[in-house]
């Protein structure tokens, strides 16, 4: 019996970071939309079904040391990948399993607690229709009452055009047995040939352009893993929520955090025209009709409980904001997943400008004298924009006074695997209970910083950094242009370092990251 049951796991997937699956993140959902959430000082227990790399979850587990983390995933690869991270970084709390959907779902694992999270990232429509039942039977069975669920799945309408062009994928890759990365690229190939002879359905759909061109340029394991399975099969709200009823989910809102104000994407004509339907199932699914949805990060909860407007206020004024970006960086046009957002200055620049000296509260926000006259409504919409927009992060300081310790020794890994690879592109932080998403050269310039001793000294950080570089055969890019020489190179990545130290250093050491 084949052990992948038509998933493609001939090539390892990306290591991927996805914020949405922190615990404080998914309390924040619920808290925002007015339930219960989970409570984060003192210890509770998270499961992360399909982790792929594992960069996920070594992070939360680090982020999180309060907290006790169980993952599993059926490739060994992924397995051995995740493990060999977390050992690196001496996480005790995390627990990584090598289990099929069904061995879990049967209980074959032994000894495992009820759960306050389950999360599953884009797992749900890449498997069969009998896998994803279960994974609905271990949500049933292991969820405790009042726990929550993080799924999120290809979604329709929004890929409605595209369905015949991952059909084409498949068939195409079937024809010419290889490794699954050389096949994706050859259907891909493929399919640039059609669009070039003026196929009728690439004409038709003009749409497909930003998928075309994802095919061209996207790495090739990634394309594998997004597009070449049997089952793929992008679902709609309505069917999965009715799949989560048999385990007593009940939906609480969207991770994509703008989701909680239609006013912001729905004009009151529309908002009437779903309002108007009584099924609470078929009037979030057609928001997706609205806005042509194609990936949805729903949040269900296992016996929710609305709050009353006391508690709901008491819990988001303990909600934090951190910077993420330095104050100047920081804009209000806004592209989110619901459209343009346009801020007024006027209401997120005294936010801003607050955060820019330390991170706070919603609660300590309202007391400041420039904030008068807001209300904790406003600033938690405030709050919800500019973490969707990735300007700001999110924290409870009920949580917050964690210890630092296994954090930082995982940035200290994370940030050493540049002399290797780009491949883990992320940071962690305690404050936040989460990760951020960090580019080669913050990490690398991190990793320089956490060999020396005292200030960071930026001729010593330039000279290590592209030592390292060099050794790899990378280069900086300046206006397009590739750098030959090393004085051309340790020039342009001194210039990108400074800003590093002098605006990115600070808000880690905010974030206590280093």
């Amino acid at each position: 019996m084949d052990w992948t049951a038509g998933y493609a796991s001939d090539v390892e997937y990306t290591a991927g970071f996805y914020r949405e699956q922190s615990p404080a993140y998914l309390n924040f959902v619920c808290v925002l939309n007015g339930f219960e959430p989970v409570a984060l000082n003192k210890s509770f227990t998270y499961f992360e079904l399909g982790f792929g790399r594992g960069l996920t979850a070594n992070v939360m587990a680090a982020a999180n040391p309060q907290g006790q983390f169980y993952a599993a995933d059926f490739n060994p690869a992924h397995v051995a990948g995740a493990r060999q991270l977390a050992t690196s970084a001496h996480l005790e709390n995390l627990i990584l399993l090598e289990n099929s959907f069904a061995e879990l779902a049967d209980g074959h694992v032994k000894g495992l607690p009820q759960f306050d999270f389950i999360t599953l990232h884009g797992i749900y429509t890449w498997v069969t229709a009998e896998n994803r039942e279960h994974i609905v039977n271990f949500i049933a069975r292991y969820l405790r009452p009042g726990g929550i669920i993080y799924l999120s799945y290809n979604a329709m309408p929004g890929w409605a055009a595209t369905l015949p062009l991952q059909r084409l994928l498949v068939e195409y890759a079937d024809l010419f047995p290889n490794r699954s990365d050389t096949q994706v690229k050859a259907a891909a190939s493929y399919i640039e040939k059609l669009d070039a002879a003026h196929a009728g359905y690439f004409a038709a759909n003009p749409a497909l352009k930003p998928r075309m061109d994802m095919l061209k340029n996207a790495s090739p394991n990634y394309l594998v893993h997004e597009y070449m399975h049997k089952h793929w099969q992008p679902l709609y709200h309505a069917d999965v929520a009715r799949d989560l009823t048999q385990a007593k989910m009940d939906y609480v809102g969207s991770a994509e955090l703008p989701f909680a104000y239609p006013s912001l994407f729905l004009a009151p004509e529309k908002q009437a025209l779903i309002s108007d339907l009584p099924d609470a199932t078929l009037r979030e699914t057609l928001k997706d009709y609205f806005l042509n949805t194609s990936f949805r990060k729903d949040v269900f909860v296992r016996g929710a409980r609305r709050m009353s407007q006391p508690r709901q206020a008491e819990a988001l004024s303990q909600v934090g904001m951190a910077l993420l970006v330095p104050r100047a960086s920081v804009t209000l046009n806004m592209k989110l997943a619901v459209g343009e957002v346009n801020a007024r200055e006027d209401v997120y620049g005294p936010v801003l400008d607050a955060l820019k000296q330390q991170p706070h509260t919603i609660g300590d926000l309202l007391a400041l004298p420039a904030l008068k006259g807001h209300n904790l409504s406003n600033l938690s919409q405030v709050c919800a924009i500019l973490a969707a927009s990735g300007q700001v992060a999110l924290y409870f300081a009920t949580a917050a006074k964690v210890p630092v310790d296994s954090a930082q020794r995982m940035n200290r890994v994370l940030a050493g695997h540049v002399r290797y690879s780009d491949e883990y592109q992320a940071l962690t932080s305690p404050l936040l209970g989460n990760g951020l998403s960090t580019n080669f050269i913050e990490r690398l310039v991190y990793f320089c910083i956490s060999q020396q001793e005292g200030e960071p000294n930026e001729i010593e950080i330039t000279k290590q950094a592209w030592q390292i570089m060099s050794s790899q055969g990378r280069r900086m890019i300046k206006d397009g242009v590739l750098l030959d020489t090393d004085t051309a190179n340790m020039a342009e990545l001194l210039a990108q370092l400074k800003p590093i130290l002098a605006h990115k250093l600070p808000l880690w050491r905010q974030l206590n990251m280093i």
